[in-house]
């Protein structure tokens, strides 16, 4: 369907990928679209690549997204990043953490963390490149990475800053409210 936005979010277990997409699901939904999400997990607990599909519009039928569909790729790793690329369509989007988390065949020594991949992504899209996790830190815990890279994703959205705000408030439990709303926040300003 032309008029559904599709959105990927890649990471790798464990960095709050899940939480995110929530946040945009719950979101898109008070936006009054309807959305479909799918989740594809890796070994997500030690580490493995986790994908959500965030597809919306006036009627989504599928949360698939194919190979070049994605209007937009928010990215937790540079290497999952990497390996998404065939799915964003001409014209898409890739917001990325510049961060490298080793895979376990790295971590062995079976293989090398490959170089120069924020390179190879900006040859072939268009790249928003930040480090969310010195941005985290300046937020106040280095767990907020999720909410900053939803804070960029906002600004690239037709959603309303204050539709975003009211969502995390709605999403996030209330302990870990006041640093998430300065993570998206920072993102959002980026």
């Amino acid at each position: 369907m032309a008029d559904s936005k599709n959105i990927m979010i890649v990471g790798v277990g464990g960095q709050g990928t899940l939480l995110a997409s929530r946040i945009l699901g719950n979101v898109i939904i008070d936006q009054g679209f309807d959305v479909k999400v799918s989740e594809v997990h890796g070994m997500s607990q030690r580490g493995g690549s986790v994908v959500t599909y965030v597809k919306y519009g006036e009627k989504v039928a599928s949360p698939i997204i194919d190979k070049a569909e994605a209007d937009i790729i928010l990215a937790f790793e540079r290497l999952e990043a990497l390996r998404a690329l065939p799915f964003l369509k001409k014209g898409g989007k890739m917001i990325v953490n510049d961060r490298a988390m080793n895979p376990m065949p790295v971590i062995t020594g079976a293989a090398e963390y490959p170089e120069g991949i924020i390179e190879t992504l900006k040859q072939n899209a268009d790249v928003v490149s930040l480090d969310a996790l010195e941005l985290a830190e300046k937020a106040g815990s280095i767990k907020a990475v999720n909410v900053v890279l939803i804070g960029v994703l906002a600004k690239s959205t037709d959603i309303p800053y204050d539709a975003w705000v009211e969502t995390i408030k709605k999403t996030v439990p209330e302990k870990f409210l006041e640093i998430n709303l300065k993570a998206f926040e920072i993102g959002y300003n980026l």
